[in-house]
């Protein structure tokens, strides 16, 4: 079926329609170049194993040809061919799917899968337009049928003509246009081959073709086809064939990382939909580094996108890994899922592989998860709040590390510290800084947890709303000076006096003073800070909230057994006693939080002044 013709289609100006909006990316007319070329020899293979067509020696392959003078890339593959009236009825009726009817005929009835088919020519092919002046497919049939050519430089007219082709598959030329240059370098070229098609099963070569010029220049021979896939990759392969090694060196060929990953799910299921991949749990060099995750879908090894939200839960987006699946319901660009509830199925699957293996890992190797844990508490915290399904499937294996380095989990923290009804959880936000907090626990016997990142807040607060059988409350060591001091009150009129030679002093007629008998006699003060006045200040002060700081509800409670405070009661308001109260002010401020500036340079002078009369009164 020779002639000339014009492109059938069912809307004005397609090409317009498929160059700015079809395809996000110019680059996507590789990936669907060589997807088209995979399907033609799936299908020759299909055909040959059922006796229906003709096995040759040749292995099949897809050559890739730059040729920068001619400006021009090349497209070959040994598949099943076209006839002119394939090409006419495939390339020529737009969305017409090859693909489709082959499996309709050749697949489908035999209740087989559909033979690694991945694309169809239609609004595929279409794609090269985006980049190409004029384009020549070259094919021939593995029937009888002479071969032909289909010529076009716009897509929308045609001509298909005789062609002196001798042997079977297809080869598609395309005169790159001005604009898209880039491509032409081979270099950009291997870069788009290896992230959309370098891991087809197909092989693909990449060569250049180079003006004699060109090739008299060169000190050394041209070198020869390259091969840029990997045919077998590792989340194709079954688990029991992959080594550790393997996986490593996947992880770091694939991110582009130096590192190793502290583990790895490899997920392979065939029922009820067919997925394949393999997550990795990487080292979190920092916290910001918890958001630089990847995940690269694929649909029949040929790269779809990064981050796919809607097959890859949010808070699995702080992983890296690939997922696989031949099944996923995408639209015509392959770019995009389409919403589609099969997919909510494969979110839900995924995140119970991961919850499945962290409590596996947790149960069987304790010891190696608790070296984890620091690295992967943000991501495990962070599924938790986002998905109850997630949290009910690893709530046993949620851990706290204690200041002593311990690793425990609620109902261990619980049985060692709590009594009553209510389990008070303490934490502090700062190891450092809280040192002289924590001791006062600690020296109790109390265990005191590390929280002290920005997704801790929200995960506590989560934790208290989630508690099933017994209340807990998460308080930090600064909330709430009880169990650090004895049951007795002191005299009002004691506090009271305190109150205001504290308020004078520091200027703050807002101040609150307590004072109690501490436990730990060596302690003059501290700030209590109410737990949620607090959790409100830091939240509005991280997340901003037009200017606006949420005030906190603090208290200065003074040890009424210290020397420092005895004086004080007996003291006279004047600039000495000004000075004293001043120093215990910041030296419980000091305590919880760095002083400012001014507040700093105060204390620092006031330090010296101390030690100045110390040494005098010698």
């Amino acid at each position: 079926m020779y002639g000339k013709g014009t492109v059938s289609i069912n809307a004005e100006n397609i090409m317009p329609v498929i160059k700015q909006w079809l395809y996000s990316d110019k680059e996507i007319f590789v990936r669907e170049l060589i997807s088209n070329g995979c399907d033609a020899i799936q299908k020759h293979a299909r055909l040959v194993s059922g006796g229906e067509a003709a096995a040759d020696e040749r292995p099949y392959r897809i050559d890739v040809r730059v040729n920068k003078a001619e400006k021009t890339i090349e497209f070959s593959d040994n598949g099943i061919g076209m006839t002119a009236e394939e090409l006419d009825k495939y390339i020529s009726q737009v969305a017409f799917s090859g693909a489709s009817e082959f499996i309709e005929k050749y697949v489908s009835e035999s209740g087989d899968d559909q033979a690694n088919i991945i694309g169809h020519f239609g609004l595929g092919f279409y794609s090269v337009f985006m980049v190409a002046d004029k384009v020549v497919i070259d094919t021939k049939s593995y029937t009888d049928s002479p071969a032909a050519k289909w010529i076009s430089s716009d897509g929308m007219e045609y001509v298909i003509e005789p062609s002196e082709r001798a042997e079977r598959g297809t080869s598609i030329l395309i005169t790159v246009s001005d604009d898209c240059s880039e491509y032409l370098d081979v270099w950009k070229l291997r870069e788009v081959l290896e992230k959309h098609c370098g891991y087809l099963s197909t092989p693909i070569y990449l060569s250049e073709i180079k003006a004699e010029e060109e090739k008299k220049k060169d000190d050394e021979a041209p070198a020869g086809p390259e091969q840029i896939n990997d045919t077998n990759p590792l989340w194709m392969r079954r688990p029991s064939d992959c080594t550790d090694e393997d996986y490593k060196q996947f992880y770091q060929k694939v991110f582009h990382v130096f590192d190793e990953p502290l583990f790895w799910i490899h997920l392979n299921a065939e029922y009820p939909f067919n997925l394949k991949g393999v997550l990795f749990f990487p080292r979190i060099q920092n916290e910001l580094s918890a958001s630089e995750g990847i995940v690269k879908l694929y649909n029949n090894q040929v790269f779809v996108a990064d981050n796919i939200k809607e097959v890859i839960p949010e808070f699995l987006l702080l992983l890296r890994g690939v997922i696989d699946c031949p099944d996923l319901p995408l639209n015509v660009s392959r770019s995009f899922l389409q919403n589609d509830g099969y997919v909510k199925k494969m979110a839900a699957y995924i995140t119970r592989k991961v919850a499945d293996r962290l409590t596996e890992e947790f149960n069987n190797r304790r010891e190696d998860y608790q070296r984890y844990w620091d690295d992967i508490h943000p991501f495990v915290k962070y599924g938790c709040i986002k998905d109850a399904k997630f949290f009910e499937r690893v709530r046993n294996a949620l851990l706290f590390k204690t200041t002593k380095g311990e690793y425990l989990t609620l109902e261990e923290y619980r049985n060692r510290n709590c009594n009553g009804e209510t389990s008070v959880v303490y934490y502090t936000t700062d190891e450092k800084r809280q040192a002289q907090m924590i001791l006062q626990y600690t020296q109790q016997g109390k265990d005191v947890v590390v929280l002290n990142t920005l997704i801790d807040t929200s995960f506590i607060g989560f934790m208290e709303s989630s508690s099933r059988d017994e209340k807990i409350e998460f308080r930090r060591i600064d909330a709430t000076s009880d169990g650090l001091t004895e049951d007795e009150k002191a005299p009002e009129e004691d506090r009271a006096k305190l109150e205001g030679l504290l308020r004078h002093a520091v200027g703050d007629e807002a101040l609150e003073v307590a004072l109690r008998t501490f436990k730990n006699s060596d302690m003059i003060s501290m700030f209590t800070v109410e737990e949620q006045s607090r959790r409100f200040a830091d939240m509005s002060a991280h997340w901003g909230n037009g200017g606006f700081t949420y005030p906190e509800k603090k208290a200065l409670v003074l040890n009424a057994a210290h020397p420092v405070v005895q004086w004080l009661l007996k003291a006279e308001e004047g600039e000495k006693t000004d000075a004293v109260c001043r120093q215990v002010f910041d030296l419980a401020e000091m305590a919880r939080t760095p002083l400012v500036a001014d507040q700093m340079v105060a204390f620092l002078q006031r330090s010296a002044e101390f030690l100045t009369a110390a040494v005098k009164a010698e």
